[in-house]
């Protein structure tokens, strides 16, 4: 029986194969991807062929996937997460709040941390709108 488990697992496309199958099921070239992502063709293809290592690494890999996934009609956080499975690697996880910090991907406490975000990016320009105006009204 763990024979035919093994035969299952290794007949299950892996991440890069998916991506470029469904792609093309969607008639969606590279070089389309490219220009509307910024992202260069090398890239993508790179990112096909499951070679991470041409990849940037942490949030910009995160990033390229969620791209291209927005590109070619996927659900681009279930891709990331489908991403961060097969390449549980410490380049592509750092920093990212699919995964705790004891590896597992997770999206539980992603509604928190982004009211925190929130909250820290709404007082930082706060103060950068109390600074201008300080600056404005003191240079009179």
């Amino acid at each position: 029986m763990g024979r035919n488990v093994a035969m299952v697992e290794s007949s299950k496309p892996d991440f890069g194969s998916r991506m470029k199958r469904l792609r093309e099921e969607r008639g969606v070239t590279l070089r389309q991807i490219a220009e509307a992502t910024k992202i260069s063709v090398g890239a993508l293809e790179a990112l096909e062929r499951d070679d991470i290592s041409r990849l940037p690494g942490g949030i910009f890999s995160r990033a390229f996937v969620r791209s291209y996934a927005i590109e070619v009609g996927l659900d681009p956080e279930q891709t990331v997460r489908d991403f961060l499975l097969q390449f549980p690697h410490d380049s592509v996880t750092v920093g990212s709040p699919h995964v705790a910090p004891d590896g597992h991907t997770s999206s539980s406490g992603t509604k928190s941390r982004m009211a925190v975000t929130l909250v820290v990016a709404l007082v930082a320009i706060t103060v950068l709108v109390g600074v201008v105006l300080f600056l404005t009204i003191s240079s009179r």
